[in-house]
Parts: C-alpha cells; sequence; structure tokens
C-alpha cells in the first residue's frame, strides 16, 4: 500500500508540473509546450519553465498533507528531486 500511494504521489508531482509548466507558457509567452519542445531546448529555457511548473508541486504537496497523504506527498517531493536533477542535465 505505502509503495503504491508514493508512486501515484510521483505521478501527481510529474502530471502538476507539467501542467504548471503549459500553464506558465500559454498565459505568459507565446510559445506552446507541444509544439515548440525543442526550440524551448535549442534556446535554453526549458529547464527554466520545468521550474517554474514545480511551484504548484508546492500547493499539491500541502493540500496531500492536509488529507493525510504523507507517502504520496513523499512522492511529490520525490517527483520535484528527479526533476531538478533533471534540469541540470537539459
Amino acid at each position: 500500500m505505502k509503495k503504491t500511494d508514493l508512486l501515484i504521489g510521483f505521478f501527481i508531482g510529474l502530471v502538476s508540473t507539467f501542467t504548471g509548466a503549459y500553464l506558465f507558457l500559454k498565459i505568459k509567452t507565446n510559445y506552446d509546450l507541444i509544439d515548440d519542445f525543442n526550440l524551448l531546448r535549442i534556446e535554453g529555457i526549458l529547464g527554466k519553465v520545468f521550474v517554474l511548473g514545480a511551484i504548484l508541486n508546492i500547493a499539491v504537496f500541502y493540500i496531500l498533507l492536509k488529507k493525510n497523504k504523507e507517502m504520496m506527498a513523499r512522492g511529490v517531493i520525490l517527483a520535484t528531486i528527479i526533476l531538478a536533477l533533471s534540469t541540470l542535465f537539459i
């Protein structure tokens, strides 16, 4: 049960990061995440966009803590750490 909760929290963290990045690009820029993925990578701002998208993970983390889903909240933190480390190599 606990391992599945961690895995569910990890996927929730990934989905919320990509959702946050997509919303940021839609609201603040003329880029579209799906169509201009390579352009964002070439310009060197893809990692920055995903870091801004990870801000949404803070809200998801606190919502999960309020609902006493500690293992899912740990999964969200794990997803955030893995995304942060992967932005170093993008």
